[in-house]
């Protein structure tokens, strides 16, 4: 057959595939979500989460260690308290769990990247992410105390906050206490088109997070909207998110792509616990291959336009990228 255009030339060998490649990675865009809890001495597989952990304080430096080894840098702390109460006091507490392992952190491991998240669910005697009146979220009253919280996270030694809330204004809130106090070269990540979603079920068993009553629907948005997400993420560019999120990944690719088109700032997406436990539980199965699997949902978020991507695989990301199988 007389052909002039053969796309197949271009794949023949991997040297030449690669040479070719429109999506580029590297281990330094991984960030790994980590949970510290309170205690001492421990590493405790979570359940629904097989190969993850939640550590103390004076355990999270062996993660740490062999993330760097590995070539993962960036870090996102999420903190489990003992102490639980209405208004989420743990949280901005100069001595609660995240304010510890940040000051740990930064002593044992100066070169580590440290983000944290900002929200009150995993704070709260209700498992909501603000201040309740009634049985609503109160917005405004929460946006108090996510700005505090967001303020001794970054005196404790966080280099980067990264509010999850959904709370209309906290970009704004956050930047305005940070800039008051002098920190105008923190950078906030803004989880700013967060969806309620079922994927998110394992990191609420993972955090103890999980709502006492109701959703979060009337905060965290509807998955059939897309529009939505994009005025979302353009009001947070104008409060002054220097990143903006798309949480989940997987299933929210297309949000990706639109986020990607619409701000001119750097985007990031979430592979979440659930993806990341349906991957473990279809490889456990023998249903998939895992490393495969993993190598190409990361290499789809980039495709669609992630530039950072948090991720429970970031390890073994960085490890296949090192051993060329991606990237």
């Amino acid at each position: 057959m007389d052909l002039t255009i053969r796309p197949r030339r271009l794949r023949h060998g991997e040297g030449l595939r690669k040479m070719v490649r429109e999506t580029r990675m590297d281990p330094s865009a991984l960030i790994y979500p980590l949970f510290v809890r309170e205690g001492s001495g421990v590493i405790e597989e979570i359940p629904t989460m097989p190969g993850q952990y939640r550590y103390s304080v004076d355990t999270m430096g062996q993660k740490l260690q062999s993330l760097l080894d590995a070539g993962v840098t960036s870090v996102m702390f999420f903190g489990i308290p003992d102490h639980k109460d209405e208004k989420g006091s743990g949280a901005y507490a100069p001595d609660g769990i995240i304010q510890r392992a940040l000051r740990k952190a930064k002593q044992d491991f100066p070169q580590m990247y440290r983000i944290t998240d900002v929200c009150m669910c995993e704070y709260t005697s209700h498992g909501h992410c603000g201040v309740l009146c009634g049985e609503e979220v109160d917005n405004d009253e929460t946006l108090k105390l996510l700005a505090k919280t967001a303020l001794s996270h970054v005196e404790a030694g966080a280099d980067m906050v990264a509010p999850s809330d959904m709370m209309d204004g906290r970009v704004a809130a956050i930047r305005n206490i940070l800039d008051g106090h002098g920190y105008t070269n923190t950078p906030i990540m803004s989880y700013a088109v967060k969806y309620a979603s079922a994927f998110y079920g394992p990191f609420r068993d993972a955090a103890g997070s999980a709502p006492a009553f109701g959703d979060r629907k009337s905060y965290q948005m509807d998955y059939h909207n897309s529009r939505e997400g994009i005025k979302e993420a353009l009001l947070d560019v104008d409060e002054g998110a220097d990143i903006i999120m798309v949480k989940p990944a997987m299933s929210y690719l297309d949000m990706v792509a639109k986020v990607k088109q619409a701000v001119h700032v750097p985007v990031a997406s979430y592979s979440v616990s659930g993806e990341y436990a349906m991957i473990k539980a279809g490889a456990q199965l023998g249903y998939i291959d895992e490393e495969k699997i993993i190598c190409e949902t990361a290499a789809s978020a980039f495709r669609a336009g992630c530039d950072i991507y948090l991720t429970y695989f970031a390890e073994e990301i960085a490890r296949y990228m090192r051993e060329g199988k991606i990237g």
